[in-house]
């Protein structure tokens, strides 16, 4: 479901960060919207979603937040591709 494609200096904005970075990842922020939009409309999620991936200066395509969308909406597992540059 999606791929994304990171530099290996960036991996933190992606994943959660062990050190204590203060910045939210985007791992951080799709999990805490599992949690508090489920069933909800996916096009609300979707809003959601393209402003973390921003945040996190991640290239998404909108293919794929919709996905993901739809995965937080249904509570599905979603599986993302991470390329590794």
């Amino acid at each position: 479901m999606g791929e994304i494609k990171v530099s290996s200096h960036n991996l933190g904005r992606l994943l959660a960060d062990s050190t204590g970075s203060p910045a939210r990842s985007y791992q951080a922020v799709f999990s805490e919207l599992a949690e508090s939009h489920r069933g909800r409309p996916v096009t609300k999620i979707v809003v959601l979603r393209r402003r973390a991936a921003d945040e996190a200066l991640l290239g998404l395509a909108a293919a794929g937040l919709v996905e993901q969308a739809e995965a937080i909406r249904t509570g599905e597992r979603c599986v993302l591709r991470i390329r590794v540059t």
